[in-house]
C-alpha cells in the first residue's frame, strides 16, 4: 500500500503543476512556483514524473528523496522529464498537446535480501550493483503483464546489468510503493 494516499484534489493539482511547469518552460517563463493552498502538497518525499505520447514513453525522471515540498519536486521532475531525459530529444511546443502526464509519489526505499519479497503490482524495484543502477516503477510490471522474475530481469537490464544479476548476492535490491495517477492509462513501455 502506498505511504502517500493523496486526495483527488491534490492529485489534480499536481497534474496541473506538472503540465504548467513544462508549458511555462516552453514559453520561456521560468518564474518561481507559488505554494498551493493544499497542505498535502507540502510533504517532502520522492516522486517520478512520466510523460507519454500516444501511449509510448516520452520521458521519465524522478528522485527517491527530496528536501523540497512535493509540489516543487513534481514541477522540477516534469521539466526534467520533458527536457533532460537522455533517452529522448527535448520536448517541443508542437508536442505538448499530445503528451499525457503521470505522477508517482514514492514511499521511502526499503532494502530486501530475498527477491521473493517483491510484490508485482505493489512494489517498484531499484537495483544497484557497483556503479550500475536501474529503477522500474510499480505500474510497469502490471502494464506489461510481467511476473516477479521478469520484472527483476527488466530492472537489471535497465541498470545495464545481465538480466539475472538480481540473483547475485552482490546486487542490492530495494523496493518501494507509489501513489500513481495520471491523465491517461499508458501502455507497456
Amino acid at each position: 500500500m502506498p505511504e502517500h494516499n493523496l486526495s483527488e484534489n491534490a492529485k489534480k493539482e499536481l497534474l496541473r503543476i506538472a503540465r504548467k511547469s513544462v508549458s511555462e518552460y516552453l514559453e520561456g517563463d521560468c518564474s518561481e512556483m507559488k505554494a498551493p493552498e493544499n497542505e498535502e502538497l507540502s510533504c517532502q518525499c520522492g516522486a517520478f514524473v512520466s510523460l507519454h505520447k500516444k501511449g509510448g514513453l516520452r520521458g521519465c525522471i524522478g528522485v527517491f528523496t527530496c528536501d523540497r515540498p512535493l509540489y516543487e519536486t513534481v514541477g522540477n521532475m516534469a521539466a526534467c522529464a520533458a527536457f533532460e531525459d537522455p533517452r529522448f530529444p527535448p520536448l517541443t511546443k508542437s508536442e505538448i498537446s499530445d503528451v499525457d502526464f503521470e505522477i508517482s509519489v514514492l514511499s521511502p526505499l526499503r532494502r530486501i535480501y530475498d527477491p521473493r519479497e517483491v510484490e508485482v503490482g505493489t512494489h517498484g524495484i531499484y537495483i544497484i550493483r557497483g556503479s550500475c543502477r536501474g529503477v522500474l516503477l510499480p505500474q510497469v510490471a502490471t502494464q506489461c503483464g510481467w511476473d516477479r522474475d521478469t520484472f527483476l530481469d527488466h530492472t537489471c537490464l535497465k541498470a545495464c546489468l545481465p538480466k539475472n544479476a538480481w540473483k547475485d548476492k552482490k546486487t542490492e535490491i530495494y523496493v518501494f510503493t507509489a501513489d500513481v495517477f495520471g491523465e491517461k492509462e499508458p501502455s507497456c513501455q
